[in-house]
Parts: C-alpha cells; structure tokens; sequence
C-alpha cells in the first residue's frame, strides 16, 4: 500500500497538467471554429451582394439590348499560346522607310572603300590612290543601294559566259574603247562577250591553248590561277573549262565596269590593284599568275611586284606574262615605245625573276613562261651573288591586310633535301586536293587544326548544306545560283560541299582578319579561292555581286567590334534582288539581325538548328525584296 500510495501520489501531478493542457487545447480549436465561420459569413455576404448587383445590372443590359434572345454565359477556355514569334511587335512600313531608305540612284555602282572622290584624296605615286580607302564612320550610308532600272535576274551559268543584259551594267564605254579587241559587243538589250583581250583578240580559248602546249593545264596540278589587271576577264571565264579557278582582280579605273562586268558574267573578281600594300591573299595560295599585258610596271622599285607575285605563289608555280615588253622585236613598231625601251624594260624584269631564283622555262612568240623553285635550298646559296632581294626577317608571310609590301624575298619553309617541295610536300591534284588533308595541316602551320579536325568540318558540312538545301528551294535549284559568298569559310567546308554536290557555282571564302586562327591559306590548299575581309569595313566588289551569302557565327565574331545594321546594310549593298542568306549564330543575336532585316525589306523567318529547338544556335533565312531605282525617263 505505502508503494502504491507512493505511485499515486507521483501521477496526480502528471494528470492535472494533462487536464490543464487539454483545456488550452479545446479553448484554441474553438475559437479557430468561430473565427472561420464569421469569415465564411461575412464572404457569403459580400458575394450575395455582388451576385444579386449583376443580375441588377445583367437583368438592366438584357432589357436594354435584346428581345427575348438566350443570353450564353458558358465561357470558353482557350489553351493556344498567345505569345508566338509572328505576335512580337513589327515597326511599321514607314518607319522601315525612315531607317533605312534607298539611297538615290547616283549610288547604285555606289563601291564605299573605292570611291572616285575620296580617293582624289590620296598620293597618286604607285597609284596609292586607287587602292582601298574606306569612309570614315560618320560618313557611311545608311540607305539601300538600288539596282538600275530595268534589273533582270543575270543569264545563267554557262549562257552567262558570254551574255551579260545590258539593263544590269549600262555602260557601252568598253565597247567602244576595245572594239578591236573583242572584249565586249553590245547589241538590242545585251551585252555579248566573244572572249577577246588586247593580247588575244582571236580569243581567250585560243590563248588558253597555246599556253597548254608549253605547261600542263589539264593533269590536276594547276587548279588556283590568279590574273592580274583581267579587264573583263575572259582569260577566267574560260580557264574555268579546264577546272582552273582563277581569281581575277583590277582596278576601278578609266576602264568603267571591267570588274562588274565579269562578276556579271558569273566569273569571280575583286577590285584590286598592285600599289603599295599586299594582295589579299596568303602566301603560296596560287599555282599560276598570269599578266597579258596588265601595264603593271613590273620592273621598277626594285622589283617589287614581282616579289609580291612571288609572295602568293605556291612553290613550283608558274608566271605567265604576255605583252609588252615579251616578243618586243617583232612588235616594237606597233606599241608606244622605242626598241631601246623595250629591251631595257624586258631586261630588269629578267634580272629581277633571276634575284628570285625563277626559272624561265620558255619565251614563244607573245608568250613568256617562268616557275618559281619548290624550295629555297639552293636560293639561300645565291644570296652571296644576288645582294637584293633578301630574306624577309620576323614577318608573316600571310599577313595581308593593309599590310605594307617590303623588297624582301619571302622564304618557303625549310626542306630536309632539295628535291622537296616545301610547306609540307606537293598538293594532291585537282580534284583529289579538295578533301585531301592540306600541307597546311600535316605540318602543323594553322594552330591547333588536326586532320581529324579537318575531316569531321568536311563532314559536318555535307550535312549542313543537305539542310540547307531543304530550307531554301532556290539553293536547291541547280543552276539558280551562281556568285556565293561565305562571310566566315573557316577551312572552306561549306564551299566544298557545294563542289561535291557538282554544283555550278563558285564560291568567294572569306576569313575574316579578326578571326582566331588564319586558315586562309588551308583554303587554297583544297583548290578553293578567297580573301582576306574586316566586316566593319566595305569588301572591294561592287553592288549586286552575289546571288546567296552564308555566314557562319559572323555576329558573334564581330559584337563589340561593329554595329550589326552596318555588316547587313554592306550584305544588302552586294547581294543580287531576290538573293538569299543563310546566317547561323546565337538566338539573341540572329533576334535582333532579323529585326533589322525586315527594315530592310527583307523576307525573313527563323528556323531551328540541325539537331534541335534545345540548341542555342539557330538559323536566319531571308530573301532580298527585288526592287529597283525608278525609271529615270520619269524624272524621278
């Protein structure tokens, strides 16, 4: 009992704190009970106040408006998204105008970094007037260059070799001034080109002929050709029959529209000339140079533009100069100058090709021939007899951006024997050399670029332009296109594909001078053609050039570098009415590319990347508007 008292006496406690804590409890759940019921309450009320206003008010409009007609009052739930791409706000048609209006029509040749008035401006020794000299920022148009009245889309690959319309480049100054030379005829609504030069007036394929049967030009080895001062380059147009790609260039001079007239033709050219600052092109990219007489004064300032053809020429590459002063003995009465003149002139360009360790293979009536050697071992020994031109020190041979030339001999890398060819052996022949993995490459010259590297680009570009293809009918069509350019070409892939699908067309690569690594010089190695190019600046062509333009992260190489709406304007400037572009880059900044093409009459749309929505990366697909400049007979 005193143990079971003692236990009691200890649970007592224990109890009445229970009790006490079960109270508390009750207290809480009821007033929580109360506090809920006076809100429900006092919501019910509220509610029934509004209910019975909106009959009031329901009952007030039904009287006011309607007869005995069913009013429905189910409502509808809409599950469509309301916040598509096609509901983002569009400026209106006329602030599109206001932002980018056509320019007049005294622009439409309108070529900003070769204008005739600014380069008035410039020293006329060595013609450093012609060269580029681009417009100051505060002085760059923002408006749309119109075509000429009447533009037609140009005749087709081949027709176009020797058709061009006569609406598309009106000037009949060459037909005229070269009427005994065949360059171009006109007559009724077109131009014709019969292939005529100054130094093949029976034509170019009969020239090409005659210089096949002293080299080679049909086995492969010579594939990239360069033709300095090519007038309307005839000698391109039908070295093109042999699959040699020429890059023909000259410059915007009394010669009116040489250069527009063969990009119409479908021939690729630059405007260029041999001044004072190197050609845009890497060393050792061409297999043959050519010069039927260009004027080019090839033997003064120490040699200086033969050092530059030097320059760009690939070991084991050929000069071809036709014209004065070649075969002066015969011709002398008929040029300009006396015998004494000509053999002086003829004689320091001799000694110039000799102080470059050139051979001079063969001089046949109007034609001479040099080559240059395929590695400088035994050059490096001439050097104690020929004091000029020496090596070139701690400089980069593909430099060639406004980069000034020097009278220096630029040096092949070194060999392990004579008999080798240097910068990495002999390219394979065309068309092998086209996927073939580039010297370049093989012998580590380009960064990091491996040959695996090169062959999944190649790859990958296959795909790509498969999809392209699909995305854009007129690409599509074979024979549609033929002027492309690729605004950031990288190692050429997309320019490859295209060859690989015998697409008739040619591509202008371009590697941008801001560009990471320089592999413009891989590009030539695959038998392709190209130049060097800042996108904040104008590119040395003319209005209307090229009928498809691609670029490949363009926007996001130049952010902060340069204004968007100025990279597109120059886009619009040279790609042809009804042309299209394919650009693939970021989202955010193909949005806002895409804004300022529809100001610029664009039809644009954007599409997903190859391997879908998830991916950052998208593509912009537009169409240039064709419109044109009005017809001037109504003085507008």
């Amino acid at each position: 009992m005193l143990q079971f008292s003692s236990m009691a006496s200890n649970r007592f406690p224990t109890y009445f704190t229970s009790l006490r804590m079960n109270k508390r409890t009750i207290f809480f759940m009821s007033f929580v009970t109360v506090l809920c019921s006076c809100s429900y309450l006092i919501g019910n009320l509220k509610l029934s106040t509004t209910t019975t206003e909106f009959r009031r008010y329901t009952s007030c409009t039904i009287n006011a408006t309607t007869t005995a007609a069913a009013v429905k009052t189910q409502t509808t739930l809409d599950f469509h998204p309301h916040h598509l791409a096609d509901d983002l706000p569009h400026a209106p048609p006329a602030a599109r105008l206001n932002r980018f209006p056509p320019c007049l029509y005294k622009f439409s040749e309108y070529t900003p970094c070769q204008d005739v008035d600014r380069s008035l401006k410039f020293d006329r020794e060595m013609l450093v007037y012609r060269e580029r000299h681009c417009p100051e920022k505060e002085e760059v148009l923002l408006c749309r260059i119109p075509a000429p009245y009447g533009y037609r889309q140009p005749f087709r690959w081949p027709e176009s070799r020797d058709a061009a319309w006569y609406a598309n480049v009106p000037h009949k100054h060459l037909t005229l001034e070269k009427a005994g030379q065949n360059w171009v005829r006109f007559k009724g609504d077109r131009f014709s080109f019969p292939g005529g030069g100054t130094m093949f007036p029976n034509g170019a394929g009969a020239y090409i002929n005659d210089i096949g049967k002293l080299i080679n030009l049909r086995d492969g080895s010579i594939r990239t050709a360069i033709d300095t001062g090519c007038g309307v380059a005839s000698f391109g147009a039908y070295l093109l029959s042999r699959n040699i790609l020429t890059m023909s260039f000259a410059p915007k001079d009394t010669h009116i529209a040489q250069v527009q007239f063969a990009l119409e033709r479908g021939v690729p050219a630059l405007i260029g000339i041999l001044a004072s600052i190197r050609l845009p092109y890497p060393s050792r990219a061409f297999d043959m140079a050519h010069c039927s007489r260009c004027l080019i004064p090839w033997g003064q300032y120490d040699g200086l533009y033969l050092i530059e053809v030097d320059r760009i020429l690939r070991p084991g590459g050929y000069w071809i100069l036709s014209g004065p002063p070649i075969n002066w003995e015969k011709r002398w009465r008929g040029w300009d100058k006396s015998r004494e003149q000509f053999k002086a002139e003829q004689d320091k360009i001799e000694g110039v090709a000799k102080s470059l360790c050139w051979k001079k293979l063969i001089q046949k009536d109007d034609i001479a021939i040099w080559q240059k050697p395929s590695n400088h071992a035994h050059c490096k020994i001439t050097r104690k007899i020929f004091k000029k031109p020496q090596f070139c020190q701690n400089q980069d041979p593909d430099m060639a951006w406004y980069t000034k030339m020097e009278p220096c001999l630029t040096q092949l890398p070194d060999v392990s024997n004579i008999r080798e060819t240097s910068g990495g052996g002999p390219v394979a022949k065309w068309p092998d050399r086209l996927t073939s993995t580039p010297p370049r490459i093989i012998s580590h010259d380009v960064g990091d670029i491996t040959e695996e590297i090169f062959k999944t680009d190649t790859d990958l570009w296959k795909k790509r332009v498969s999809r392209y293809k699909s995305l854009d009918q007129q690409l599509a069509e074979k024979g549609r296109y033929r002027n492309l350019l690729d605004m950031n070409s990288y190692l050429g892939g997309f320019a490859a594909a295209l060859v690989l699908d015998n697409d008739p067309v040619w591509v202008m690569n371009i590697v941008p001078v801001e560009a990471n690594v320089n592999t413009l010089g891989v590009i030539y190695e695959r038998g392709l053609i190209g130049t060097y190019q800042n996108w904040c600046e104008a590119m040395s062509t003319y209005p209307r050039t090229y009928d498809f333009i691609h670029g490949d992260s363009i926007f996001t190489l130049y952010k902060d570098k340069c204004e968007m709406e100025d990279i597109l304007l120059e886009m619009d400037r040279i790609l042809r009415p009804q042309g299209s572009v394919i650009i693939r880059d970021d989202v955010d900044l193909l949005v806002n590319a895409k804004n300022i093409a529809d100001e610029l009459e664009w039809e644009t749309r954007l599409v997903d990347h190859e391997e879908g929505p998830l991916e950052r990366e998208k593509l912009l697909i537009a169409t240039k508007r064709y419109w044109t400049a009005a017809d001037p007979s109504h003085n507008q």
